[in-house]
């Protein structure tokens, strides 16, 4: 058979190492796009000239980008018959990605649990991703439910110890980055460093309805191909399951009031997506203050920050019940590392 239904949860190994294909070339045009598919407005990923005023030699492509890259490059091998991507952790960005940079992606299997019913299980694995010279600009781990093919008998499991977040010291700041000429008026806010405290919670008021055709655009740009994505026979109500990284790039964008100044993601240190968002949803965010950090490069901190995304009205800072559960209307709860000016 020469085409490819995807791998099954027996498919996988533990310390397997899977290449993936299509290594990517990417340019301004996935820039534009972006912009254009989120209201993304920092302005370190909008302007040479302020990226070169801030030590950089030009503006980078956004985090985000490359992200999303990375992992649509993945989706063919890793959550082609997935259920649900279900966690992240131990992320981090180690070298910007400059326009004209081709990036791949490999993963290695670092765990494997097969679920109660016996019809799917949960894979970890750990991705980097890789620019033309074989140089890792990111690493994350990220653990997805996956169809089994059939109902053999059960492996043992084998659970990878993840650490909870990301050590403030092994953040990587791009090199050159200095913060001490800061243009915060050009920025489009005032607020530094100093000015967030641990525990503050910001409701950064906008939304954005989430419509079909953005959707669709969104998947296939990051050359995503995971079913639930497009067939709409594969889920019992009909309908296709927005992307979660879709979501994550809104609620990013959204954060940008509030939140304008923390310019660069370098760390992801943990995420779920707490239920499935739909076209039709309309999605809004709010950010938790969690921790702050110095750092050795000139004039820039790290804020560790907890974004929350929720859908069609949820109420902000009510994230979980009395009990530790989800409240009902929360799409999306993920915690990063940001650079700001201090």
């Amino acid at each position: 058979m020469k085409t490819n239904p995807g791998r099954f949860f027996e498919d996988y190994a533990v310390g397997q190492v899977i290449v993936h294909a299509s290594p990517r070339t990417l340019s301004g045009g996935e820039r534009a796009l972006y912009h254009a598919l989120y209201p993304a407005r920092g302005a370190l990923y909008a302007s040479d000239e302020f990226a070169r005023a801030c030590g950089l030699p030009q503006s980078p492509l956004d985090d985000l980008i490359a992200f999303h890259t990375v992992f649509g490059k993945t989706v063919p091998d890793i959550s082609l018959n997935a259920v649900a991507n279900l966690g992240y952790a131990e992320g981090r960005w180690l070298a910007p990605v400059w326009p004209g940079d081709t990036l791949r992606a490999e993963s290695r299997v670092i765990g494997l649990k097969e679920n109660s019913s016996g019809t799917t299980g949960v894979v970890w694995v750990r991705t980097r991703g890789l620019n033309q010279h074989g140089l890792p600009v990111l690493d994350y781990v990220r653990w997805v439910m996956v169809k089994r093919r059939g109902t053999g008998p059960a492996r043992d499991p084998v659970l990878p110890d993840l650490a909870p977040a990301v050590d403030p010291s092994r953040l990587v700041v791009p090199k050159g980055l200095d913060f001490t000429r800061y243009d915060f008026a050009l920025a489009g806010e005032p607020h530094r460093f100093g000015d967030y405290l641990v525990g503050e919670v910001i409701d950064h008021v906008d939304g954005v309805t989430i419509e079909e055709a953005e959707h669709m655009l969104a998947t296939r740009l990051w050359q995503n191909t995971a079913k639930v994505h497009f067939d709409a026979t594969q889920r019992p109500d009909g309908k296709r399951l927005i992307y979660g990284g879709h979501v994550i790039s809104l609620a990013r964008a959204l954060s940008f009031n509030g939140l304008a100044n923390a310019q660069i993601m370098v760390a992801l240190n943990a995420g779920a997506h707490i239920s499935p968002c739909f076209a039709g949803d309309t999605v809004r965010a709010w950010s938790e203050v969690l921790d702050k950090a110095p750092t050795d490069a000139p004039g820039v901190g790290a804020l560790r920050l907890r974004l929350v995304a929720t859908k069609d009205g949820t109420p902000p800072f009510q994230l979980r019940d009395a009990a530790g559960k989800y409240n009902a209307g929360h799409l999306l709860d993920l915690d990063y590392w940001a650079l700001i000016p201090l």
